[in-house]
């Protein structure tokens, strides 16, 4: 029911939308402050026989649903020496992979709440990484900065698309690629290709990976079970439930029966924009 409220207040208000999705965000942060979760997204369960999944320290390998959605969406480009921004870091497992395993020149992780960022600053203490509290439609650097954007799970918290959308082309070098994976109700996702296309990005590939990102919120349904009975109050139990798309919530249903897409895109900015 917290998914589709959200749904319908964002097509009344996108302002609503955002506000409410900092709300939340924000009290996550302040209700679990020793919630050592580096990861928010659903997962990626590999289905092909035949893919190489990522090399993970010991360290890292309770975390590998969530890395390897991360490791799915980059592995498109080689990121080697690049200067590559994150936005909607979220708590910063994503960006902290990638300035660990991929040997970029450099990584920002931006996100819209505050208590998120301190957090990916105490979590992440990584050599070349740095994350910014920053907004998505209005990102505070120079044009021609990066030449990758990875947007992981984040771009349905926004108000608007289209100035998201305007500010990645701006802070991207000429041929820079944006690195796009996220969920949208069928209809939705229609427009949203439109809208992309109005940007002046190319659509280098598109791919659906709904079955990938269930098949992985049910390999994690029991740990975090678990895990809501022991840290979570009773009376918060069914909305993170919704949150974290366990088993009979709108979300595990709606990709299960194809209401909602999960896709990842790989776009380029033209070398004139």
């Amino acid at each position: 029911m917290v998914l589709e409220a959200i749904a319908v207040i964002s097509r009344i208000s996108p302002w609503a939308k955002r506000t409410l999705y900092w709300i939340g965000y924000q009290s996550l942060a302040v209700l679990y402050p020793k919630f050592d979760w580096p990861f928010m997204n659903y997962g990626f369960a590999e289905l092909d026989p035949h893919a190489i999944p990522p090399r993970l320290s010991t360290a890292d390998e309770k975390d590998r649903l969530y890395i390897q959605l991360y490791h799915h969406v980059v592995k498109a480009i080689d990121l080697s020496g690049l200067d590559v921004l994150e936005v909607g870091c979220g708590r910063g497992g994503g960006s902290a992979y990638i300035a660990r395993y991929l040997a970029p020149r450099s990584v920002i992780g931006v996100d819209f709440s505050q208590n998120a960022i301190a957090f990916c600053r105490r979590r992440h203490p990584v050599a070349g990484l740095t994350f910014l509290h920053a907004d998505a439609e209005a990102l505070p650097f120079p044009a021609n900065t990066f030449d990758v954007v990875v947007n992981v799970e984040s771009s349905h918290c926004y108000g608007s698309i289209e100035r998201f959308l305007a500010e990645v082309a701006r802070v991207l070098r000429p041929e820079g690629h944006l690195l796009f994976a996220d969920f949208r109700e069928a209809p939705v996702l229609v427009t949203l290709r439109e809208q992309v296309r109005a940007s002046g990005f190319e659509i280098l590939s598109e791919k659906s990976i709904r079955l990938n990102v269930l098949a992985a919120l049910e390999a994690d349904e029991d740990r975090k079970r678990a895990l809501l009975q022991r840290v979570v109050p009773r009376p918060l139990r069914r909305h993170i439930r919704q949150f974290a798309g366990m088993r009979g919530t709108y979300m595990y249903e709606a990709l299960r029966d194809g209401r909602i897409e999960y896709f990842n895109w790989l776009l380029r900015k033209p070398e004139i924009c």
